[in-house]
């Protein structure tokens, strides 16, 4: 791309197609064959390629070794099977899957492997849609790089004082190897000089297509990219990569490897139970008491989509005794990550929340979702489900439907993701959507 080059054509609709290096939807690089597979033997051959690969044989260095043993991985998910091996020699990678199989891991890790820190100098960095996403990641690098010391990662997003990130970033003795941020706040300080984008080799979108999507976003996103080295490293991730939008992220990119593990109709979550309930909008109260009573949980979290009814029905809840807390993009920033923090930290069980909290958080101990108010969108609907059943584990959606416009989103959900999601039974069996 050359400098002189538009970055982004606004009306750019067609696809550009599918590089050499894509990844078949249905297929796995990793476990390919010359030989067609009788019924069941390829997802048995899928199977024993991708497990039986430990992530020792991706020859990463001995403290991302240890740091991946401490915390308990043994085997790569699907996704960081296929992406790893070659984001750890630098390739762009534009990759779609699951929520909750391990994207975030991929990253980190393929940036630790290749950092070689230098004070002063950002080298990576990460943007996302919300602070809460960048919170979660940096604690990512954290886990990662704990037998890394001389690695240093900070996290900068709106809310919060602009002139502390400056500070950081101009001090060489506290200045981040590593920048987690979301694109207003990281376009700021590079606007304003606080943020040197020359020394980046790593550039990262995760929930890319939520930042491109949105014009505002994506120009901060393009106005940073440029300001970065032509020659740097560009890596995206989303569970959802409409056709349009992987045009757009393949502008930012050179040749990159294409992963999409699962095709847009196969975007649903293996272990996660989805009914609906048909109900009155005065009814929704009610049923719900009954669930968060009936049920058994870890932690569950409840959508709205307003941050009115966020306030209105965590109040509701409290009054009746249940352990809840609230979070939505009005709440001051420290609040918010206060917040946050409490529900990830298990100090309490059940959160309302808006969209802000539906793409990328993983709060492992979440096994139930339940939709209050219908999502907009399928899109929306698999990032909010996603909450729960994360890396294969167990887990209970609900969503209520109470109006047409909310009939209408299910049928389209079950059609685009071929899916059926049956009537909530009057009794479910806790060892259904309870992990053991």
């Amino acid at each position: 791309m050359a400098d002189t080059e538009e970055l982004i054509d606004y009306e750019d609709e067609h696809d550009a197609g599918i590089s050499s290096h894509a990844v078949p939807a249905n297929g796995s690089a990793a476990v390919a064959s010359s030989a067609a597979p009788v019924d069941g033997e390829k997802d048995k051959k899928r199977f024993v390629g991708i497990y039986s690969t430990g992530f020792r044989d991706f020859l990463l260095k001995p403290e991302l070794l240890r740091a991946i043993s401490d915390l308990g991985f043994e085997h790569p998910s699907e996704v960081q099977q296929e992406c790893i091996p070659q984001a750890v020699l630098g390739m762009d990678v534009l990759c779609q899957a699951k929520s909750g199989h391990g994207k975030t891991a991929v990253f980190v890790l393929a940036t630790l492997q290749q950092l070689e820190p230098v004070d002063g100098e950002v080298s990576v960095i990460v943007m996302c849609h919300t602070r809460e996403l960048a919170y979660q990641i940096r604690n990512e690098y954290a886990r990662f790089s704990k037998f890394m010391p001389d690695v240093r990662t900070s996290v900068f997003y709106g809310g919060s004082p602009a002139k502390l990130d400056a500070d950081i970033l101009r001090d060489k003795s506290k200045c981040p190897h590593i920048v987690v941020a979301t694109p207003g706040r990281l376009n700021q300080l590079t606007r304003e000089k606080a943020f040197n984008a020359k020394h980046v080799k790593h550039f990262v979108l995760d929930e890319c297509d939520k930042m491109l999507e949105q014009l505002d976003m994506r120009r901060d996103v393009q106005e940073i990219f440029r300001a970065t080295p032509h020659h740097k490293q560009v890596m995206m991730f989303s569970a959802t990569l409409a056709k349009e939008i992987r045009v757009t992220c393949k502008k930012f990119m050179t040749n990159p490897l294409e992963i999409f593990v699962d095709d847009e109709t196969k975007l649903t979550l293996h272990g996660l139970q989805q009914h609906y309930v048909k109900l009155e909008e005065n009814g929704k109260n009610r049923k719900l008491n009954q669930l968060l009573d009936d049920l058994e949980f870890n932690q569950v979290v409840i959508f709205v989509k307003s941050i009115v009814r966020a306030n209105e029905l965590d109040k509701l809840l409290r009054e009746c005794n249940f352990p809840s807390i609230c979070i939505h993009g009005s709440l001051p920033q420290e609040e918010r990550i206060k917040r946050y923090t409490a529900f990830k930290a298990f100090e309490r069980r059940i959160l309302v929340a808006t969209d802000i909290f539906g793409r990328g958080i993983d709060v492992e101990r979440v096994n139930i979702v339940v939709n209050y108010d219908s999502p907009p969108d399928a899109d929306s609907y698999l990032h909010r489900v996603g909450r729960a059943g994360r890396f294969g584990t167990k887990g209970l959606a609900i969503t209520f439907v109470s109006s047409d416009t909310d009939q209408e989103v299910m049928n389209l959900i079950q059609s685009r993701f071929e899916v059926a999601v049956p009537e909530l039974p009057d009794v479910i069996d806790p060892a259904t959507y309870m992990t053991s």
